[in-house]
């Protein structure tokens, strides 16, 4: 949040992902969800609404292949992703 309000014009992707437990969409839902909260709190530590972009990508992209909690675990997450600073 420090970092975009000293850089009003830097924009941010928030990428929710999720384990492979679930449904796609019910995934897809809680990789979005994940992601909203996270804006939640950079909103309320003061940057703009306008600088953060939320998307879900569910159990697509996992980081951690495995079939337990260990791999689960690290891939449920929110990545921040800085797309620009002008």
């Amino acid at each position: 949040a420090e970092y975009l309000r000293q850089f009003p014009n830097a924009r941010v992707t928030l990428e929710g992902h999720a384990d492979e437990r679930g449904t796609r969409e019910y995934n897809l839902g809680l990789g979005e969800r994940r992601g909203n909260a996270v804006q939640s709190a950079i909103s309320s530590a003061g940057a703009s609404g306008g600088q953060l972009n939320v998307v879900s990508y569910g159990e697509e992209r996992p980081v951690d292949r495995g079939h337990d909690e260990s791999a689960w675990s690290k891939n449920r997450r929110v990545e921040i992703v800085y797309t620009s600073a002008n």
